[in-house]
């Protein structure tokens, strides 16, 4: 019955960290959506000047990374600092070890660039004269 309980503890853990997993995803999309829509301005002016679908996908993909960059970094130091505190007051919790964090930034920043993506791609269809009139 142990090991049944433990399978179990596993896969409510398993999936609470898919649902975080993907609430994260959802609110980078969000963020990336409405900086899209405030800069629909600018980026007509990026446009009208020849810049090209490419250029614009890397801003808005660049900005995507640079706030799941500075997420993962304060992230990890939390964990890391909560898992020494925790290996040490509790019986039974091992440290964490730096390859599972790592694997868990990789997952993180492939997440960031998928929700990144479609804003990105939706801000290189914007129409220059458009979103010049627009403001």
């Amino acid at each position: 019955e142990s090991a049944s309980f433990i399978r179990l503890s596993a896969a409510l853990m398993a999936m609470l960290g898919a649902v975080a997993l993907l609430l994260a995803a959802v609110g980078l999309y969000g963020v990336i959506a409405e900086h899209v829509a405030r800069r629909t301005h600018e980026i007509g002016i990026r446009m009208a000047l020849g810049a090209r679908g490419a250029d614009v996908v890397r801003l808005v993909v660049g900005h995507a990374g640079r706030l799941a960059g500075a997420g993962l970094l304060f992230g990890m130091a939390g964990a890391f600092a909560a898992g020494r505190v925790m290996a040490s007051a509790l019986f039974g919790v091992v440290r964490l070890e730096a390859l599972g964090l790592m694997a868990v930034a990789v997952v993180l920043a492939v997440v960031a660039g998928a929700a990144a993506w479609v804003p990105a791609r939706r801000a290189t269809r914007i129409e220059p004269l458009a979103a010049l009139r627009e403001e």
